[in-house]
């Protein structure tokens, strides 16, 4: 049996004619840049947040950049964030000329708030905290430690769309959230692409001007921009699919629920989903003893799998600079040499689901 780690082929021809709709009403409109396209799945994805202004752009990424930068994070200061994501987190902070500022993860692969305050020195400025795999993080203790110390809170919720934690949707209680919407997200454009959101309409309306190189008119430049328009064609994608979200992730629960059913306890570990917590499973990561030796099985069974991921940020070469080594993370350290990315998407059956974890259980 072949078990296929992405949705992308199947998605694609399950919406073939849902998605030639979007791109024909984006033609038929001829505003292939920002445009009524835009404007609707902006407001269409505030609704769903419930926040007051969503701004398309061009990738999470540059969602995280913005955030940053509309709030005046720049050379000196300090952002603590977690060292278990993907380097876009990093890398927004090296490139508006902060500092990353490491702190451990706990049991959840989120980072922990117990281990905020020892980090905190006086040039701290933010904390990026992260919805690692789709699970929100604890952003009520880091939102109290923030206010304490007057620090801006950034939402790391690229893989957290439709997430929320007691009731509040991710991206709805911080100063900004930054969501991706990359193919394999579990909102996904048809390609690169990205919104931030916030309440603070100043926020909003930085980041507005930046993403378009900084014009107020075509002849009236007021600020030196970028380019960082999430394109029309992606965002009548985005609206479609947006509506269809719920049924998603409640089919990746399913799947998750059943792994969690089939799985053996011991040598590998199935995360948990809390009553007050509703994951959007973008990722589904276990933590498995021989995690090599097991991929390497499971890939001679035609399962497929991935790493998210294998190496914590404080060890990757591009952060060399910074003077960490291994040991210095523990948990996240540990965390990143056991995880593994199991099939779990919306076009699964429960046969392959099972086929999966059974195979997971002749290994051991």
């Amino acid at each position: 049996m072949r078990v296929p780690f992405v949705d992308v082929r199947q998605r694609l021809a399950d919406e073939r004619s849902e998605l030639l709709a979007c791109i024909g009403r984006v033609l038929d409109d001829a505003q292939l840049i920002l445009g009524p396209a835009v404007a609707s799945f902006e407001a269409a994805a505030a609704r769903a947040i419930g926040i007051e202004h969503v701004i398309g752009l061009n990738s999470g990424t540059d969602a995280l950049l913005m955030a940053l930068w509309a709030q005046g994070i720049g050379k000196g200061d300090e952002v603590i964030t977690t060292p278990v994501s993907f380097v876009a987190t990093v890398g927004a902070i090296v490139h508006v000329g902060a500092r990353p500022i490491f702190v451990d993860v706990g049991a959840d692969q989120n980072l922990d708030p117990g281990r905020i305050e020892e980090a905190l020195t006086p040039r701290t400025r933010a904390i990026i905290a992260v919805d690692w795999c789709g699970r929100v993080a604890d952003l009520e203790a880091i939102g109290a430690i923030a206010r304490a110390r007057g620090l801006v809170v950034i939402e790391d919720a690229a893989q957290a769309m439709g997430a929320a934690r007691h009731g509040r949707p991710a991206g709805s209680t911080v100063s900004a959230a930054a969501f991706s919407a990359h193919p394999l997200k579990i909102l996904a454009a048809l390609g690169d692409g990205g919104f931030l959101a916030t309440a603070d309409a100043e926020v909003a309306r930085r980041v507005r001007l930046h993403r378009g190189h900084g014009l107020e008119s075509r002849d009236d430049c007021v600020a030196f921009g970028v380019n960082s328009r999430l394109d029309a064609l992606h965002a009548a994608v985005l609206e479609q699919r947006l509506a269809r979200l719920p049924e998603v992730i409640a089919a990746r629960s399913r799947n998750v629920a059943l792994y969690r059913e089939l799985l053996r306890p011991g040598p590998v570990v199935v995360p948990g989903e809390a009553s007050h917590e509703r994951i959007a499973w973008t990722i589904f990561n276990i933590q498995a003893d021989r995690r090599d030796a097991l991929r390497a099985h499971l890939a001679e069974h035609g399962v497929e799998t991935l790493l998210y991921y294998g190496t914590p940020l404080h060890l990757h070469r591009a952060a060399s600079a910074l003077g960490h080594r291994r040991g210095d993370f523990p948990i996240a350290e540990a965390q990143c040499d056991r995880v593994l990315a199991l099939p779990h998407h919306q076009y699964l059956e429960p046969e392959q689901i099972a086929f999966v974890a059974e195979t997971v259980n002749r290994f051991y």
